[in-house]
């Protein structure tokens, strides 16, 4: 079996959370979800559980992390292009998500960060290998 990537998170309205991650560019696998939990596919090899807060607390060891005031991860997404990273955080921002910052521009790399509707913070990001300084 090949290696994949599951990130699990707690979300307050499983709906509107499904329509922002599809907005974003997921798909639903119905195989793998319920009425508590929607399994997203970014890719062949990584998943986002979407779990109401019951069912991420029967997983959980700890408390629920408020990630609306506290950031408990930073997940991020490469993709093809600026215009590709352009495009997925203006449609999260139709569906109802947040961009806390302005683009980031590091030469090699543009990066643009988006919250859904918890506070679950994702960079999306382009990274052009060939702009990347050399090694001193």
């Amino acid at each position: 079996m090949a290696k994949q990537v599951f990130i699990n998170l707690a979300v307050t309205d499983l709906q509107k959370s499904v329509d922002f991650y599809t907005a974003l560019g997921f798909t639903n696998n119905p195989q793998f979800s319920d009425d508590t939990g929607k399994c997203m596919v970014w890719s062949e090899n990584i998943f986002v559980m979407l779990l109401s807060h019951e069912k991420f607390a029967g997983f959980a060891t700890k408390p629920i992390a408020d990630t609306k005031s506290n950031v408990a991860a930073l997940f991020s997404l490469s993709v093809d292009s600026v215009d590709e990273v352009n495009n997925i955080v203006t449609n999260g921002l139709k569906a109802g998500g947040k961009e806390p910052s302005e683009m980031k521009d590091y030469g090699f790399m543009q990066q643009r960060t988006i919250e859904d509707f918890d506070g679950h913070t994702w960079e999306i990001f382009y990274m052009d290998m060939s702009k990347f300084p050399a090694q001193q």
